[in-house]
């Protein structure tokens, strides 16, 4: 039997995104990881960012006709016309964005849209800027397209805020060894729910220009959007348009994480070019529910929104019981599904190792937010003993969750060592 280990792609990929073990055996996902940890343990999971409640009826009944009605085989590559051309309508009438369909590719996901997109334009041996904490994907990608990646952190601020270190990113940009060919902005940020500002968003295209690179986007919490700020898709703010490649999904938006489906939008060569990619990933997947999505986007259904107002009610419920926490720091989300919890001024123990001692001794799983970060970097050290928690779940799970928050500050405030011994 050949030997796995000379197939070197899947190995430099799974390497970049930290599935590596000691051993050299192949892990999870840290998704992945703390899902199965949280069962194993009983602990309520308050890790991977997928909803706890189900997509509209509207939706489902809408897939379910178009399943009736025979759409049921192989969908156009590019995707269906009715999809493409609702997620132009969609894309103008929410935010702003000009779109044509015949700039729009369905992707299986907006994973595959990202990774597809970096195979595509990434020349081998360049350089992808992204700002991190990062999706675990990126860095995977960009392997496997022969890349190197460079990072600039998004911050904590302190009282529950986070910005990006801007000098970090002027240097980055302009050093002649790491120039990038791509910066990819996640906006809303996956997991700070940081939300990138028009002026942000400019200066980002500037330095792009400058560097004759593309602006890659992943969006998929577009609509999850949780206090008075608008969400700005890079491709409105920057001033050429042209160079933005825009991903984004319905996963996160219509509580569909399982269907699939997602978009890339981009000039019509550069979609091509993308297309060339992605058919040989998945050629093509999710035609009817593709045709439900198409007939529920644009319609008049109230999802999006009364989606948004149960998802900042679970956040109102969930935060103050983990400010509860005597001295911690909460985040104050501003976007997405999460917040970031700084335990470092209770414990000197790394996220991973507070992470297993909260799960087996007060039921409470998060994701380490280090997990999302190189190992090393200025965003690594800043977290190193912080925990994402998702307030995405069941309105049972987040009230769970509240109450074992409540009974953990009622803990400190008797022994305020509690957190500093291994479980």
């Amino acid at each position: 039997m050949p030997d796995v280990m000379r197939a070197d792609l899947w190995h430099s990929m799974a390497d970049a995104a930290g599935l590596i073990n000691a051993d050299g055996t192949i892990g999870e996902t840290i998704y992945g990881q703390m899902t199965a940890f949280a069962a194993q343990t009983g602990a309520v999971n308050l890790g991977q960012g997928a909803p706890g409640t189900d997509a509209p009826p509207e939706l489902i009944d809408a897939a379910a006709q178009a399943m009736r009605e025979g759409y049921n085989q192989y969908a156009p590559g590019q995707g269906f016309p009715s999809l493409l051309e609702a997620v132009a309508e969609q894309r103008h009438h929410d935010f702003g964005q000009e779109v044509s369909p015949e700039q729009v590719l369905y992707t299986c996901g907006a994973t595959e849209g990202l990774t597809a997109a970096i195979l595509a334009l990434l020349p081998r041996g360049g350089t992808v800027l992204a700002f991190e904490p990062y999706y675990d994907s990126y860095p995977a990608a960009i392997a496997a397209a022969g890349g190197t990646l460079v990072t600039v952190p998004i911050l904590p601020t302190g009282e529950g805020g986070f910005a990006p270190d801007w000098a970090c990113f002027e240097d980055a940009v302009a050093a002649p060894e790491s120039a990038p060919s791509i910066i990819l902005v996640n906006t809303p940020h996956n997991p700070t729910g940081f939300m990138f500002s028009r002026e942000d968003l400019a200066r980002i295209g500037d330095a792009a220009a400058k560097a004759d690179a593309w602006v890659l986007t992943d969006e998929v919490y577009e609509q999850l959007i949780l206090d008075d700020t608008p969400h700005v898709p890079p491709a409105v703010a920057i001033e050429d348009s042209a160079r933005a490649v825009t991903v984004s999904s319905a996963g996160k938006s219509w509580n569909a994480t399982g269907w699939k489906i997602g978009w890339v939008i981009a000039e019509p060569e550069v979609r091509e070019a993308i297309q060339a990619v992605k058919q040989f990933l998945t050629f093509t997947a999710s035609g009817p529910m593709q045709i439900g999505l198409a007939r529920t986007l644009t319609g008049d259904s109230t999802f999006i929104s009364d989606n948004r107002k149960s998802l900042q009610e679970r956040a109102e419920v969930l935060v103050p019981a983990c400010r509860a926490v005597p001295g911690v720091i909460a985040s104050t989300p501003a976007a997405g599904y999460f917040t970031v919890v700084d335990f470092s001024a209770l414990t000197d123990l790394d996220a991973f190792a507070l992470n297993e001692l909260l799960a087996r001794r007060y039921s409470l799983v998060g994701i380490p937010v280090p997990a999302l970060c190189r190992q090393g970097s200025p965003a690594h050290t800043a977290y190193r003993s912080s925990i994402r928690y998702s307030f995405c779940k069941s309105p049972a799970d987040v009230e769970r969750g509240a109450q074992l928050f409540n009974q953990l500050a009622s803990e400190l405030r008797l022994n305020p060592n509690a957190l500093r011994v291994r479980a």
